[in-house]
């Protein structure tokens, strides 16, 4: 009788064993599967979004414009919609990653650069390069990396009280963000609402970027990513306790300090050239948990890849529903993610009471 319930014993473990296995494998080929098809999407839409608006051409003539024979229209799209088209997917995925990265660093869910006042920070420091030294247009990453840091350290002050509250961050986010967006409005209006200029980034309007922004885009946010590849380890850890944290030898809060500045980074420069954008850092992060899992060796890099596609989508989706005119991708963006956020909101135990 003893042997038999050891022998069930044993097959009970050996069958869940066989489970866990299975389970794991499920969750591999469905991350797998997840990036593939996002980077297929990924890949149809940058060729659609070229083909969105009055001028159209096709893919072969694309590519002979590109690479074989000079086309004046290919040129145009080179031109005007290809630097408008690299900047939504490079600023798409540092703010995407910027959320992931401000989420393991707050253990808040809910958090977003957008959200918490790091993008409107960011924005403000911009708006005031634009609008008093326009001369040091090359400087305004790094002066909007400076505002974002003004900006989370003022949250992370106002928040303080005898530890960290998500719904506190939460709160003194949305007032910190109002603060600077009423601040960058004001020097708006007050320089009369040059597009080109400060209106470009407090409206965060694309439309006229040229190949000069994406060459002053690319290194930060290339940089910035490479950064929080590093950091990957770090943020898993971050999401355990700070005691057992600190029992594996981590400097739980000089970790949190950097892993906070290259989310400025990305959200800052982010918001330099494409304007504040809020939500983004929210949706794509929980959309990436319940395709790949919570492990940020997989999240990290595929908020990446649908931080570019979401930003991208938004803003083509801005260009052709109401055609001629557009509508801001932010504008996408706060529609969409403004439900969302309500609904995180309510689902979370956390914040039900």
């Amino acid at each position: 009788m003893k042997q038999r319930n050891k022998d069930s014993g044993q097959d009970t473990r050996a069958a869940n064993g066989w489970e866990d296995v299975r389970r794991k494998k499920k969750k591999k080929a469905r991350a797998a599967a997840s990036f593939l098809v996002t980077a297929a999407l990924l890949l149809i839409l940058f060729f659609a979004a070229t083909n969105t608006g009055s001028l159209q051409i096709g893919f072969g003539k694309l590519l002979r414009g590109l690479f074989v024979k000079y086309d004046a229209d290919v040129a145009a799209v080179w031109d005007l919609r290809f630097p408008r088209i690299i900047i939504s997917m490079l600023a798409g995925a540092g703010i995407a990653t910027s959320g992931v990265l401000f989420q393991a660093v707050l253990k808040n869910p809910l958090a977003d650069p957008g959200i918490i006042g790091i993008s409107s920070g960011a924005g403000f420091a911009a708006v005031l390069i634009t609008a008093f030294a326009p001369s040091w247009y090359f400087f305004m990453p790094l002066a909007a990396f400076a505002g974002g840091v003004a900006a989370f350290f003022m949250v992370y002050c106002l928040s303080w009280k005898g530890g960290l509250s998500p719904l506190r961050i939460i709160l003194t986010g949305v007032a910190v963000n109002a603060l600077f967006s009423g601040l960058a409005s004001a020097f708006n209006s007050m320089s009369g609402g040059d597009r080109s200029g400060v209106a470009s980034i407090v409206e965060a309007n694309i439309t006229q970027k040229t190949w000069e922004d994406v060459h002053t885009l690319f290194p930060y946010i290339i940089a910035g990513l490479f950064l929080s590849l590093l950091f990957i380890g770090e943020c898993n850890l971050l999401s355990l306790e700070d005691k057992t944290a600190k029992s594996l030898g981590i400097n739980v809060n000089a970790t949190r300090i950097c892993i906070s500045l290259v989310a400025v980074l990305l959200a800052g420069v982010s918001t330099a050239i494409a304007g504040t954008i809020s939500f983004l850092g929210l949706i794509v992060p929980h959309i990436g948990r319940i395709l790949v899992g919570s492990a940020h060796k997989a999240l990290v890099p595929f908020s990446a890849l649908a931080g570019a596609f979401t930003f991208l989508l938004a803003d083509t989706i801005g260009r052709s529903i109401a055609a001629p005119y557009e509508v801001s991708a932010a504008v996408i963006m706060s529609v969409v993610g403004g439900p969302f956020f309500i609904i995180l909101l309510r689902r979370s135990k956390k914040y039900a009471n």
